[in-house]
């Protein structure tokens, strides 16, 4: 379940991405598009699964002869960085029905996030499962709809943050996780483990990591490994009540454009108002990722900030890729921004 979440400073452009609600409460999101029709993208539904064992999935509309990684992570982060359970081949494309075994590190979990995705034209879907027999629903101890969010209430700077649940499911275990502004916690550095005892409204106070200590922003994340429920959320490394000047005003927040692609080579960018005096690591990784996790390529200095043009390379693991998705996020400020291109010679 996704819990609150503030403020992002979150910037796409010219992303195609379609939400699809499936049956039995599957949810599957697609943003790839084969260069015949822009608006046939592949999809898959979940059709059976064994608890701790295995689910099978029908895909549709899969492009033919491509090679697909399938990934099984925790509920939330839609399989990026998960295990790799098997590699398939699409064969003629189309309607498939393929059947995996879940890795026993999520054995046990509530649900599960599988994803799909080639290594070489840039397709990917993703969707996530009950692990449980289909059409039985584990008793959440929450009411259907109800979902645990947080709150942030005071921050002690590089030391410690507070926050409030609400709707916390009870007798639950939760894992604490704190990453960069922008990748909702997911993959972060765990500070704590927690149990919920009677849920509902619990305040919690958490060490900052020394990772993370001098972010002007930090996302944070409550994961619980076996019910499956999660909340994120993210806070000012300030004094409560104190925002640093950023050099923006206030809904102002940096983007970029792609201005020019050489395949396999190198990508060009172009920023719109970059705070000044700012450091950005660039990072570029799979379509689908917005970059988070991906491989650093550049650090850049923003100099008088607004307007400027960068050229970065294409890392080798990336070459062949249809998609890249490619990221500015400052260690520093706390500002990022992501977007993606095609992998083909432009202008």
């Amino acid at each position: 379940m996704k819990g609150q979440k503030a403020r992002s400073f979150v910037t796409i452009a010219a992303s195609l991405v379609l939400l699809l609600t499936l049956a039995g409460g599957s949810l599957g999101r697609v943003a790839a598009a084969p260069e015949a029709c822009c608006w046939v993208i592949p999809t898959f539904s979940i059709v059976s699964v064994k608890a701790d064992e295995t689910v099978t999935i029908r895909t549709s509309n899969f492009p033919a002869g491509d090679t697909f990684n399938v990934l099984m992570n925790y509920m939330g982060t839609r399989g990026v960085g998960g295990y790799q359970v098997d590699t398939v081949n699409s064969g003629s494309g189309g309607s498939i029905d393929w059947t995996f075994n879940i890795p026993s590190e999520l054995k046990g979990q509530y649900r599960i996030a599988i994803r799909l995705e080639s290594p070489t034209s840039g397709y990917y879907a993703f969707n996530w499962f009950y692990n449980n027999t289909t059409g039985t629903i584990p008793d959440s101890g929450l009411p259907p709809g109800v979902i645990p969010t947080f709150s942030i209430t005071s921050v002690d700077p590089d030391k410690t943050v507070t926050i409030k649940t609400a709707n916390f499911p009870a007798n639950d275990s939760f894992k604490v996780l704190m990453n960069y502004i922008g990748t909702r916690g997911v993959g972060g550095y765990q500070v704590d483990t927690v149990s919920s005892g009677t849920g509902g409204a619990i305040t919690w106070t958490f060490n900052i990591p020394n990772e993370l200590k001098g972010l002007r922003q930090i996302a944070i994340r409550l994961e619980s490994p076996t019910s499956g429920y999660y909340a994120y959320n993210w806070f000012y490394n300030t004094p409560s009540g104190t925002v640093p000047d950023t050099g923006l005003p206030p809904g102002v927040f940096p983007t970029f454009s792609i201005t020019g692609v050489v395949r396999d080579s190198t990508v060009t960018v172009r920023t719109a108002n970059l705070p000044a005096n700012d450091t950005f690591v660039v990072l570029m990784n799979y379509m689908g990722t917005r970059g988070v996790g991906g491989t650093q390529v550049a650090t850049v200095d923003s100099g008088t900030g607004g307007t400027q043009t960068f050229t970065f390379n294409i890392p080798d693991y990336l070459k062949g890729q249809y998609q890249i998705a490619i990221r500015m996020q400052s260690p520093t400020s706390g500002y990022y921004a992501f977007n993606w291109f095609y992998n083909n010679t432009y202008p």
